[in-house]
């Protein structure tokens, strides 16, 4: 369509980078409590270490549900999805009414949780739930190519960022990264909204080694922050 302005192309990068930042997340520090509950009590802090963050909680469950709730923490599943949130209120008309309902169910689910009585865990599982349901409108109901594209490369690219950062098996990280570039390629070429190729290169060249990857995740990183020209 190539129509859309520079402002809503950042704000449907950023939706799709917030909201599955507020998915994969609420999955990374799961798997984190869980270890750190089980046999290693300070594991939390191999999380706080891999986005460069000191340890300001002292035990795991308040590292938790700061992580969860604190509105305030720019790491929090709470933040991101307050962020995907304004983010949608913008763009009601291109991702529907619907979509935008799943973000606010989201935002209700994390608040019941939080003062919910029964295990945190399981007060939480639905938002999992919730946040496919989003993903599923966004699927069904976005017709412009365009818009679609670009929602799902701000998706794919966050989670290239979580999957680097968090040390995920290269297998995982590949095939998401095979569907980045699906999306790369669907990108229509009169769109404002373009992605680096010099970046894209630096990837591509990154992912074709799988025993070296994991010493090349500093430059992952930075050309994943910079591979589309007009986000951020």
């Amino acid at each position: 369509m190539g129509t859309i302005s520079i402002e809503h192309g950042d704000r449907l990068f950023w939706l799709g980078r917030y909201t599955e930042r507020a998915f994969t997340s609420l999955k990374a520090l799961e798997k984190f409590v869980d270890m750190s509950l089980d046999n290693n009590p300070d594991m939390y802090i191999e999380y706080l270490k891999a986005f460069g963050l000191s340890d300001a909680y002292g035990n795991v469950k308040d590292f938790f549900r700061a992580f969860i709730f604190d509105k305030d923490n720019p790491n929090s599943v709470a933040y991101s999805l307050d962020r995907a949130y304004d983010n949608g209120i913008v763009l009601r008309e291109e991702i529907s009414t619907e979509a935008l309902s799943f973000l606010q169910m989201a935002k209700d689910k994390l608040t019941e949780a939080e003062g919910a009585s029964r295990s945190l865990r399981l007060s939480l599982l639905p938002l999992e739930d919730i946040l496919y349901g989003f993903w599923g409108c966004i699927t069904d109901n976005i017709l412009d190519i365009e818009i679609k594209n670009i929602i799902f490369c701000g998706k794919s690219i966050e989670r290239l960022d979580l999957y680097f950062r968090l040390k995920y098996p290269f297998e995982m990280i590949s095939d998401e990264f095979e569907r980045l570039c699906r999306h790369l390629r669907s990108v229509p070429a009169n769109t404002p909204y373009r992605y680096n190729t010099q970046h894209l290169c630096t990837l591509v060249e990154i992912m074709g080694d799988g025993e070296q990857y994991a010493a090349s995740v500093p430059s992952a990183l930075q050309s994943l922050g910079n591979l589309f020209l007009k986000a951020g």
